[in-house]
């Protein structure tokens, strides 16, 4: 098995056997993952097994094929980062390049009735 989807298949076997449906009513995991006792199910374990079929999914998903899957700990979104969203009603591009405002080539300072002015000195 690709060590992509390694990691989330052992934390989906963890998840398992220590739950419920495994310790005190002696189903095999695999029973665990099928409906009617699937729904007995930690939301964790229900979240890593729904994490797995994607990561297999994505296996063989030729639009994946060359960049291949993403880690699990790299996404930004589970870390608490804000992703990077072009049109998210901001712009992009600042007035004089990428991410800038303009202030800071000009040498521009904001008075104190919010007009812009040229630093003296």
């Amino acid at each position: 098995m690709p060590s992509s989807c390694k990691d989330i298949r052992a934390a989906l076997a963890t998840c398992l056997q220590s739950s419920d449906c495994v310790m005190i009513y002696r189903n095999t995991p695999a029973d665990c993952l099928r409906p009617p006792l699937i729904d007995g199910l930690p939301t964790r374990c229900k979240q890593l097994k729904k994490g797995y079929g994607e990561c297999k999914r994505g296996m063989i998903d030729m639009r994946k094929r060359f960049r291949g899957n993403q880690p699990i700990a790299v996404s930004k979104e589970i870390e608490g980062e804000k992703g990077g969203q072009l049109y998210g009603g901001g712009k992009a591009v600042g007035e004089t390049g990428i991410g800038g405002t303009g202030k800071e080539e000009l040498d521009l300072v904001e008075g104190a009735d919010g007009q812009l002015r040229k630093r003296e000195g």
